[in-house]
């Protein structure tokens, strides 16, 4: 057996680095996710951030995942085009860190490593919302805006490694400040964290409208979250229902100002935001339509939710080192 066809039979490990967790899985080869582990993150501290992922690949190697291919590690933060380095992470501690040198140390295993939503762009094209188009963008909406690009059946990392970062596109001159060092970013208008912020400051200014809302934080505006908003909105509230809404329009913006760019097939919405399904996509979608260049004379994209939700950035990890070793062409048993 060649090492190609060794590599295409076996499972690999992939790893989800996020701001509050480290999720790892054993993942077969039609995507199928067969144990997982999890720990937190400790995101002040690389070394132990670092320990948190080598824990987490030991629990699942002295399990399912003892004959796994590989693994892949993907994370939140920018990294060279070779996966060498990170770069930066605006929610954790990497700056120009060695994260490949550092866990091939501990692993002994073939490694892939590079950015969370490239991963989960990969998983959404081999096995989700995304499989058989020719230009598929991923845009994953949590703490902050990520993204990934598969074209031509290939992840598009860029000359530097750092392409798809659509949350810092600027939509605001001059509007709000951005933990990248910018002003008005896509994602701080069209993220989780976005709709917090909007939803303190509706509290904050207009306390009788946002009534609903602050009653479920003792009326301390302070403490609103967008699951708040979430969870209100599902419950009927009207502001609620109106902050999602008003995401959903710098979501579609945002989706329009890509189409001009890039022209993609379909757009892929995933992250911890995409479980509100309509409520945000329905506004998207007609922004996109209003919003779109060219209107009326040129196809959009499709805007669909992504298939493989939260296990998206591990499952597309696990593939990635799995699809590297098959295409060295090295025995991944030797």
């Amino acid at each position: 057996m060649t090492g190609t066809q060794e590599a295409a039979r076996r499972p690999a490990l992939g790893i989800d680095i996020g701001g509050t967790k480290v999720a790892g899985g054993v993942v077969a080869p039609d995507g199928a996710v067969l144990a997982t582990a999890r720990r937190a993150t400790p995101g002040a501290s690389v070394q132990e951030t670092e320990d948190a992922i080598a824990a987490v690949v030991e629990e699942l190697a002295a399990g399912p995942g003892r004959d796994a291919v590989g693994v892949g590690v993907g994370a939140a933060g920018w990294f060279d085009r070779t996966g060498d380095r990170v770069l930066f992470s605006p929610h954790l501690a990497w700056r120009n860190s060695s994260l490949r040198r550092d866990l091939a140390a501990r692993f002994g295993r073939p490694l892939w490593v590079g950015n969370d939503a490239d991963a989960a762009a990969w998983a959404e094209y081999r096995y989700g919302a995304a499989r058989g188009a020719d230009l598929a963008l991923m845009v994953t909406l949590g703490t902050g805006i990520g993204g990934g690009i598969v074209l031509g059946g290939r992840l598009q990392r860029g000359s530097h490694g750092v392409a798809g970062e659509w949350g810092h596109m600027r939509v605001v001159p001059d509007g709000r400040l951005c933990a990248c060092g910018n002003r008005g970013c896509w994602e701080q208008y069209a993220s989780g964290t976005a709709l917090a912020h909007t939803a303190r400051e509706v509290a904050r200014s207009s306390p009788a409208a946002a009534a609903v809302l602050l009653e479920r934080v003792d009326g301390d505006p302070d403490r609103l979250t967008g699951e708040h908003v979430a969870r209100a909105a599902a419950d009927g509230d009207p502001l609620a229902r109106g902050l999602l809404a008003e995401m959903g329009e710098w979501l579609g913006q945002g989706i329009a100002d890509l189409a001009a760019v890039l022209d993609p097939e379909v757009v892929v919405i995933g992250g911890g935001v995409s479980v509100l399904g309509e409520t945000v996509l329905g506004p998207a979608r007609e922004r996109l339509e209003r919003a779109l260049p060219g209107r009326g004379f040129r196809p959009g994209p499709r805007v669909v939710v992504a298939e493989l939700g939260a296990q998206a950035g591990l499952v597309g990890a696990a593939d990635l080192v799995r699809t590297a070793v098959a295409e060295s062409g090295v025995d991944p048993s030797a």
